[in-house]
């Protein structure tokens, strides 16, 4: 009755777990296409790409007018003034003119309508200054477009490390039945005094090891899952993802492709050249003058929202700023620093890409051999331990080296296992790095 109740609690447990995590099948493509969506790192770097656009947007102010509206109303005894309002408000008469009112021409108000635009005709430091905002502009969008190849970059990694978690859990679930029935036929030939009882508890300890090994891997299928949500910014909790199994890659001969100078995070320094070059220039032209139209529109009279007179005044404006102590000058050698350090980052860049993926095509073609080798190994142990196996039901060998070749096979098979993952991480991570 007790063993009942107990198969029933395990049971209940195992549909609770089951529950907490339900499991949901994603291929590879589909990882993409969420990360593509819904990946933070990617709509933060959208959102930088738009303020830096929005930026270059205010630039328009170098071609466009500005025009401003106002109403004022304005009570004084000044007699100068008030006598300007009475010009102003067309109601000038003779009787304006005595002395005494002049001098004192108690309240006067004016009410004051004014229409107000400023045009830019040649401003040349503002222009070149628009253009380096626009090459900045471009930098956030080669910024944005790196940082979604780096994400689908990160997908697939993650992506890899959840399948060798899931080929880790198979190798060793079968390693356990292995070395689980190995336990079973050392019990019986220790019952019938075969062998010691050392070599029987030699088999559980294995049992125990790999059980540990097995509930951290699936801890680690736990952990993968996790970090997969994250990555294509998944709003569901608790999900584990079922995958493509980890298939052999083909060994195909590889072929060595050079660093692309279009990549999009080389073509964003480019771009901030090209900025701190337009900035320079900018500061150039700034010793030069600018000229500008201006009008005003205006509508006076002494009562509110009165618009009995109306004047206007339009004219065009030329101004030299001669010396600015030495702003301009000081400005236009910070752009000048600006842009040389710019090239010196971008030259450094490339030389540290091209070592990069030097470097990575090596890894690459180890990883192929690591495989070829592997496979060749878990061959070799598979028939050691079908050797050892058959001689040890007979009585020929030993428990500790049938155990010590079931352990050989199982580590080949999570060797290269784990090279196959990282071959593919390492392909995913050149197609990165030669990305255009």
């Amino acid at each position: 009755m007790k063993r009942e109740k107990s198969k029933l609690l395990i049971l209940f447990l195992a549909t609770m777990a089951l529950n907490v995590h339900a499991q949901r099948y994603l291929s590879m493509n589909e990882a993409l296409t969420s990360a593509h969506e819904n990946n933070a790192s990617s709509q933060i770097s959208d959102l930088e790409e738009r303020i830096a656009y929005a930026n270059y947007r205010q630039t328009d102010a170098v071609f466009l007018p500005q025009i401003e509206l106002g109403y004022s109303a304005v009570s004084t005894n000044n007699p100068l003034n008030a006598f300007g309002f009475l010009l102003n408000q067309a109601s000038v008469t003779a009787a304006d003119f005595d002395p005494t009112k002049l001098n004192d021409p108690g309240s006067v108000e004016n009410y004051n309508a004014k229409a107000e635009m400023r045009l830019p005709l040649l401003n040349l430091d503002m222009i070149y200054a628009r253009k380096g905002a626009k090459s900045q502009r471009e930098v956030y969008l080669y910024k944005s477009a790196r940082t979604k190849q780096y994400v689908d970059f990160e997908v697939k990694k993650m992506y890899n490390q959840l399948q060798f978690s899931y080929k880790a859990k198979e190798i060793l679930e079968q390693s356990l039945a292995d070395v689980k029935a190995i336990h079973r036929t050392s019990e019986n030939f220790y019952a019938q005094g075969l062998i010691q009882e050392s070599d029987v508890l030699n088999a559980l300890v294995q049992v125990n090891t790999i059980e540990a090994a097995l509930a951290k891997a699936k801890s680690n299928i736990h952990n993968a899952s996790e970090g997969l949500a994250v990555l294509i910014g998944t709003k569901e909790e608790g999900v584990v993802y079922l995958t493509d199994s980890l298939d052999m890659p083909r060994q195909a001969i590889i072929e060595k492709q050079p660093l692309s100078l279009g990549r999009a995070d080389i073509m964003a320094l480019e771009k901030a050249v090209e900025a701190a070059g337009m900035m320079q220039k900018s500061a150039v032209m700034s010793f030069l003058p600018r000229i500008n139209a201006f009008g005003t529109y205006q509508l006076n009279d002494s009562k509110a929202f009165g618009f009995d007179a109306n004047s206007y005044m339009a004219g065009i404006s030329l101004s030299w700023t001669i010396f600015s102590g030495n702003r301009n000058r000081s400005k236009y050698k910070s752009y000048q620093y600006q842009k040389i350090k710019l090239e010196k980052e971008k030259e450094l860049h490339i030389q540290q890409s091209n070592l990069e993926l030097n470097k990575t095509y090596r890894e690459l073609s180890d990883f192929q051999v690591e495989i070829q080798k592997h496979t060749t190994s878990v061959e070799q142990a598979t028939e050691a331990l079908r050797i050892l196996n058959n001689r040890y039901k007979e009585g020929l060998s030993n428990t500790t080296d049938l155990l010590a070749a079931q352990a050989q096979l199982s580590q080949q098979q999570l060797l290269r296992s784990q090279a196959v993952m990282s071959y593919n991480v390492t392909k995913a991570y050149i197609e990165f790095l030669s990305e255009k």
